[in-house]
């Protein structure tokens, strides 16, 4: 398996894996994903089985140290050398789950950030995905103001 930054010539592959892996109001738009990739495409990680794309990893860097909301729609926000990379999404295909994919991904998506002069990783889970973070040093910080898809979320630090 090998992980790269992604390219415009990327989208299609990124926007059906999105759609397996979130729900309708969860899920970013191709509109958003091709923003996120014209204005930080360092910061969106591709993982891949051969030839096939399985899982990404995305997020803006920022000074700020919460996510919110307006991030995921606003590439712009973006700053190349903010302290805190947020993480907007950990998507795995269905067939590759359970496999270790995830973890492969924040594992390098750490790495990068860390030899990036970061001071962490901030990223919104579920409840039922709580452990799973903690399980790489993520720290739970207690429910999000995100109201994003009408869920609650629960923000996550990883913290250098």
């Amino acid at each position: 398996m090998t992980i790269r930054t992604a390219t415009l010539q990327d989208l299609d592959h990124i926007v059906k894996i999105e759609q397996e892996c979130f729900p309708e109001a969860e899920a970013a738009t191709r509109q958003s994903f091709e923003q996120r990739l014209i204005h930080y495409p360092r910061h969106f990680w591709l993982l891949s089985d051969g030839c096939q794309i399985i899982g990404f990893v995305n997020g803006m860097v920022t000074d700020e140290p919460d996510l919110r909301d307006e991030m995921y729609g606003q590439a712009s926000l973006h700053q190349e050398h903010g302290a805190w990379q947020m993480i907007f999404g950990v998507d795995v295909i269905p067939g590759y789950r359970r496999r270790g994919c995830a973890g492969m991904l924040l594992r390098h998506v750490a790495e990068v950030s860390r030899s990036q002069g970061r001071k962490g990783l901030v990223l919104t889970c579920k409840e039922k995905l709580l452990h799973y973070y903690a399980t790489f040093g993520f720290v739970n910080e207690g429910l999000s103001s995100s109201a994003h898809g009408n869920v609650s979320w629960y923000q996550m630090r990883l913290t250098f």
